[in-house]
């Protein structure tokens, strides 16, 4: 992509704008914001390409912390440096902060509710669905990646199968099966 190219993409215009972007984005997940956080920044404001998103998001993911706020940083830091690092943060943390513990001192005073229970597994299913949706939506970046798909899906399947089944620590699979992905990646890749 040519520094032209990249000029001409739209871009948060000011450290408020970034601040305001990332709280709504905040704002419209619970339980998980990567469908949010890919239709936002990918599709609606274009200031990532869908093979930038999975490429910073693969990158959040195996930083410490949540996803979504490395993420947040990353974007945040590509576009006004430590400034904007910090206020994509902030965006992403200061509300969502009040309205956590407002919800804390709500579900203590209303527990023993039934409905309350019902509600909750309700919630956790949409953010499974939403999840399941999006990794369907990123899989198609996979035609793009250098390893061929009868590599890719085999080394997806064995991580599932580790998480799901077999319980793995994440940290061993993605020390022993990212570093098999990248060894691979880059054989293809080297001169």
């Amino acid at each position: 992509m040519t520094s032209a190219t990249v000029a001409e993409r739209p871009q948060p215009t000011s450290l408020s704008d970034l601040f305001i972007s990332f709280t709504l984005l905040a704002l419209q997940g619970f339980g998980g914001v990567l469908a949010v956080v890919q239709r936002e920044l990918v599709e609606r404001k274009r200031w990532l390409t869908q093979e930038e998103f999975v490429e910073e998001w693969a990158v959040a993911q195996i930083m410490p912390g949540p996803n979504v706020v490395n993420l947040s940083l990353m974007i945040g830091g590509r576009y006004f440096g430590l400034p904007g690092a910090l206020c994509a943060l902030a965006g992403m943390l200061a509300v969502p902060l009040v309205i956590v513990i407002l919800l804390a001192l709500l579900y203590t005073h209303y527990s023993h509710l039934p409905g309350i229970g019902g509600a909750l597994r309700g919630m956790a299913a949409v953010s499974a669905g939403l999840i399941a949706a999006t990794g369907l939506k990123l899989a198609a970046t996979l035609k793009k990646h250098p390893l061929p798909l009868r590599l890719t899906v085999p080394l997806c399947l064995l991580g599932v199968l580790m998480v799901a089944v077999l319980h793995w620590p994440l940290l061993y699979i993605l020390l022993g099966l990212g570093g098999l992905g990248c060894v691979l990646t880059y054989r293809k890749i080297a001169p």
